[in-house]
């Protein structure tokens, strides 16, 4: 069975995330610049919420609040569900069917390590699957 640690191998090492302080406007512009639809929030290198476009929509733009004048900490999500470098790939697809989310922050030992999305687990499962496929034709043609 496949593992998250082995879907972050095979992308971009790179954690995005801002301070605790940042307004709402300055997150999107962040996201906006990397070209991300979640980002971290971070205080002191801990993990204290995840912010995604679906936060903006509901705590914010339907809220008629200002994205200027608003701390990313009113329309984050607190907490966030988290996984491990050793969870498998089903189990998070799981948890996103489930809980109806589209990123996973994965933490180990309270240290983050990156985030994995929906989308990143489609192209991990295709592209093991495609794998799969090409090592049963050379066995049968073989």
């Amino acid at each position: 069975m496949k593992s998250v640690k082995q879907l972050l191998d095979t992308k971009q090492a790179r954690i995005i995330a801002v301070p605790e302080s940042i307004s709402v406007l300055d997150a999107l512009k962040v996201m906006t610049d990397k070209n991300i639809s979640a980002v971290l929030v971070m205080e002191n290198e801990k993990l204290s919420g995840i912010f995604t476009e679906r936060d903006y929509a509901r705590k914010i733009i339907l809220q008629g609040k200002s994205s200027k004048d608003t701390l990313i900490t009113e329309a984050m999500t607190a907490n966030p569900i988290t996984i491990k470098l050793s969870d498998t790939i089903d189990y998070c697809m799981e948890l996103m069917t489930e809980k109806h989310i589209r990123h996973l922050p994965i933490v180990e030992n309270e240290e983050v390590k990156g985030m994995i999305s929906i989308g990143d687990l489609v192209k991990f499962i295709i592209a093991d699957q495609k794998q799969t496929i090409s090592q049963l034709e050379s066995y049968i043609s073989g």
